[in-house]
């Protein structure tokens, strides 16, 4: 149920009676097909199904109950019942598994919540499908054993087939593979959306691209994992265990070490932005990119619900569904990376074709962001087309390694600076720590009160411009915010500046 597993007791019944195969305890539809599949999985690995009725209830009975992982369970539970076994092992183990018609096990979703739950419920070991044991081994404390079909499990129960648990393939520390990601020196030109894709990855912010079709907002989004410092240990744990739950983990796999980078078409709904669905609700976008990136090409296309509904995950760093059985949450601190062009047809403000668009066209294709989302984008930037000379540029840029490690300096020493906080970047800031790491000069208090004025910087936009303004001191290894820090992070507000023309003046 959400990120967490609810460790349920299969109780089987053998009695007299015309043969019936009833099941009680709020199984869902999905659930109550595998009377089919343990019926048939328990005849073809050679054991008898009982021919009289079989009673099964999933305890406790107010939890409703979905998926296939409950087939071997029921499996061996209506085996023992039967007396065609006898339990050679400690009783207190857990077992989930979909069994195939002819008695394999494929793998099933949740293995790591499923591993974590086994150890606090103090499990005495986990058995599982062989293609799960890679990624349930990363939860230490636990043994886990493997099986490749009904049989082998009986076997290894009664004790006369011996398995190994599963050895755990959890590294000391996760590395950079920079093979998968696309390098920044490939990106011609766009020096300030270059610097401002920098300022975003140290700091954890938010970011907004306006520019016309081809300029390179795409380009420059994809490079943006690569820049980000390399996950953490827990972080990588915890991405995985959302992807395991989505069911995303790949049969065999285990660790996710690459920064998540998702791309959710413009005709996504608000449930699949966010999450939602019944009878338990999954993870949405949201919360598949935490620890890494969520890109929204062409924002103003994407529904204006699903638009609003980002507005809880940017500020809470996390998404709480409720519905009428259950409540789950699941985490989602990511950085929104997001572009547009600056009019329908895209091209106001270029050099090398009219805008197209009337006054009432553009008007009403920028009214599509609302104020308050626009107010938790931290960063707005330009990205003119390239010239010309810029095109044929024949200079590499800096390289993806060289932008990361400034990145990965800056974030050192906002962890430390944060520690005990419960924040980990400056755009995770409270208004009580940027009054307490932001503070400006009195010329710096003047020349934010004149931005204020004429720019009409709402109060949350004002805490905004402080924590990137502390970003791009943390870059350039400032202990002080000074006034260019300052006046660079105005010049990341082109939407309050009315500056939408994409490289005309």
């Amino acid at each position: 149920m959400g990120m967490e597993a609810h460790p349920i007791e299969v109780e089987v019944d053998v009695t007299n009676g015309l043969p019936a195969f009833d099941m009680v305890g709020l199984p869902d539809a999905a659930l109550r097909e595998a009377r089919i599949r343990v019926k048939s999985a328990i005849r073809n690995s050679f054991f008898q199904f009982p021919r009289t009725r079989v009673n099964v209830n999933l305890a406790p009975a107010d939890i409703r109950k979905e998926g296939p992982s409950f087939d071997l369970p029921l499996a061996l539970a209506i085996l023992e019942a039967n007396g065609q076994f006898r339990l050679g092992r400690d009783r207190s183990f857990q077992a989930a598994g979909e069994l195939s018609l002819d008695g394999r096990l494929r793998e099933v979703t949740g293995a790591l919540s499923i591993a974590i739950g086994a150890r606090q419920s103090k499990a005495a070991f986990l058995l599982l499908p062989r293609g799960n044991t890679g990624e349930a081994a990363l939860v230490p404390d636990i043994p886990v054993y493997g099986v490749g079909n009904l049989r082998e499990a009986v076997g290894f129960l009664e004790g006369s087939i011996s398995l190994r648990p599963a050895e755990s393939s959890r590294p000391d520390s996760v590395p950079v593979n920079d093979a998968t990601c696309p390098d920044m020196a490939e990106v011609k030109g766009q020096e300030p959306a270059r610097r401002a894709l920098e300022v975003a990855a140290a700091g954890g912010h938010n970011m907004l691209m306006v520019g016309p079709p081809g300029s390179g907002k795409t380009m420059l989004a994809r490079r943006l994992p690569g820049i980000l410092p390399a996950l953490s240990l827990e972080e990588a744990l915890e991405v995985t265990r959302i992807h395991s739950v989505a069911g995303l983990v790949a049969p065999g796999g285990s660790l996710v070490t690459a920064r998540p980078f998702r791309t959710p078409h413009n005709s996504i709904s608000a449930v699949g932005l966010t999450g939602g669905g019944v009878p338990l609700p999954k993870p949405g976008e949201v919360s598949l990119a935490h620890g890494g990136v969520l890109y929204l090409d062409e924002l103003t296309l994407f529904p204006r619900n699903a638009l609003e509904s980002l507005r809880g995950p940017l500020e809470d760093h996390q998404v709480t569904i409720v519905r009428s059985m259950v409540t789950v949450t699941y985490p989602s601190r990511f950085s929104m990376i997001a572009s547009m062009n600056p009019c329908p047809c895209g091209y106001l403000g270029d050099p090398q074709h009219a805008c197209a668009c009337a006054p009432g066209d553009i008007q009403r294709y920028r009214s599509r962001l609302s104020g308050p989302l626009l107010d938790r984008v931290d960063i707005q930037v330009e990205v003119p087309r390239l010239t010309r000379r810029q095109l044929q540029e024949r200079t590499a840029g800096e390289s993806t390694s060289l932008v990361r490690a400034r990145v990965t300096k800056a974030r050192r020493l906002q962890e430390e600076r944060l520690r005990g906080t419960g924040s980990f970047c400056n755009s995770g800031m409270t208004q009580a720590l940027v009054e307490r790491f932001c503070a400006v000069s009195p010329e710096g208090e003047r020349f934010l009160g004149t931005a204020v004025e004429r720019l009409g910087l709402s109060a949350r936009s004002y805490q905004r411009v402080l924590k990137v303004a502390r970003t791009i001191a943390d870059l350039a290894e400032s202990e002080t915010i000074q006034l260019e820090h300052l006046a660079e992070s105005v010049q990341y507000r082109c939407l309050e500046r009315s500056v939408f023309t994409c490289g005309a003046r």
